[in-house]
């Protein structure tokens, strides 16, 4: 059997693995990406969910062959068919991979690129503006819109960000009608100008802290916990529980418990659970930041 017909039938497995608890899959990823996967179940038994149906492809972005030894980085997409009680939604996510054989023995397979790599910022200057500014609804409707059509692709309007998912969060915010305050200084209030942006467009540490404190333009209030949020709101997540806010998320559904459904970048993903135990950035001291976003001033 070639690599490539090896790789296919890997996809395959990966396909089964959701459905009929296929643990081939298991043998090639690393301990962290094995429990992730373990937590992932976990997670949906808890919550009296079931995939049922999951259809996985893959594509060949580039490879190398040396000495015997070939590496493959390739996108690996997976559609989940979950259903929860009576109902069902559709979760998918992209992951880039890498993927490694031996003689054409495959040996290895993981994953590229992970949540919580931003750097963080220095601390924001909180906005206040005159009450007499005109006012603005903020269109749920519209935020979430965006959200679903840029999940896995990327608007040419703005830049794109290695680690890109609170710029993704951002533009999904101003897509739904939240004023931008603050331009030209990039420590004060949340603005995106083209060659220029505010720490909190792009940083996730520093949007959680601007989140926190804003009085003007983009404002929140912090909720207490995930049910009560609704499409079009925000979850903050400090993965090592250690002050430094690595990643954002925006609401886009929620499942039949009421529990919000979050769609994000870096690591693309669509309709996913909100509470990330299935990433490898996850551990027992990840911290949430729940917030509602304010729908006018």
């Amino acid at each position: 059997m070639s690599w490539l017909d090896t790789f296919h039938e890997y996809l395959r497995s990966s396909s089964r693995f959701w459905v009929e608890d296929e643990a081939e899959r298991y043998a090639f990823l690393s301990d962290r990406e094995r429990q992730a996967l373990k937590r992932k179940k976990q997670q949906l038994k808890k919550r009296g969910a079931q995939i049922v149906k999951t259809v996985v492809d893959g594509r060949i972005m580039n490879q190398h062959q040396f000495e015997g030894q070939r590496t493959v980085r390739y996108g690996l997409y997976a559609q989940h068919l979950v259903r929860q009680k009576n109902d069902f939604y559709v979760e998918e996510e992209i992951e880039d991979r890498q993927i490694r054989f031996q003689h054409d023995k495959l040996i290895m397979d993981e994953r590229m690129a992970s949540e919580g790599s931003e750097s963080t910022a220095p601390s924001l200057e909180r906005v206040t503006m005159d009450s007499s500014r005109s006012k603005f609804r903020y269109r749920r409707l519209e935020a979430v819109r965006y959200a679903d059509k840029w999940w896995n692709a990327y608007n040419p309007a703005y830049r794109t960000f290695d680690v890109d998912c609170t710029n993704y969060v951002s533009q999904c915010l101003r897509a739904g009608g939240s004023p931008m305050v603050g331009q030209p200084n990039r420590s004060r209030g949340w603005w995106y100008g083209g060659r220029n942006w505010s720490f909190s467009w792009a940083v996730a540490h520093s949007l959680r802290w601007y989140l926190s404190g804003a009085t003007a333009g983009l404002r929140a209030r912090e909720m207490t916990s995930a049910d009560q949020l609704i499409p079009g709101d925000v979850i903050c997540y400090d993965f090592e529980g250690d002050g430094r806010w690595d990643h954002s998320t925006i609401v886009t559904a929620r499942d039949p418990k009421g529990e919000p459904l979050v769609n994000a970048h870096t690591a693309n993903c669509r309709r996913h659970y909100w509470a990330y135990e299935d990433s490898v950035a996850w551990t027992p001291d990840i911290q949430y930041k729940f917030f509602r976003i304010a729908d006018g001033e």
